[in-house]
């Protein structure tokens, strides 16, 4: 019963925040690469935000930077990604990921475990 489970996905309008959470069961995330990615309609998906070292290494996507962070809560085996200043091609499923070892920026691909996804919505 390993799982991944996003929540906090809304409608919101252009200029406002999210914070959407991913909480994780049956394994711990410290010593994990956990992973933010999203799907547009009609897009391919994109890694958004990494997080690894238990929380002391990031990498963000070019669209993302400087307004999005990543985050660890450990005692609660729960990442979190913050999001400002939302803009309307923010609008995609967001999903959570979990892999081993290895190298951990937005261009991983190969996660062992995945979420449901959870909408962001932004309107203008």
């Amino acid at each position: 019963q390993v799982q991944l489970v996003e929540s906090g996905g809304e409608s919101v309008q252009g200029g406002g925040s999210l914070r959407l959470s991913c909480s994780a069961f049956r394994f711990t995330i410290s010593s994990l690469c956990m992973a933010w990615f999203r799907q547009a309609p009609g897009k391919e998906r994109e890694g958004v935000a990494t997080i690894y070292n238990g929380g002391g290494g990031t990498d963000y996507a070019d669209s993302v930077k400087g307004r999005s962070t990543i985050s660890l809560d450990i005692v609660k085996n729960t990442m979190y990604l913050q999001m400002n200043n939302l803009k309307p091609e923010d609008t995609a499923i967001y999903y959570c990921a979990a892999g081993g070892g290895g190298y951990c920026d937005v261009y991983r691909r190969d996660f062992s475990f995945w979420g449901q996804g959870t909408q962001v919505t932004v309107s203008s």
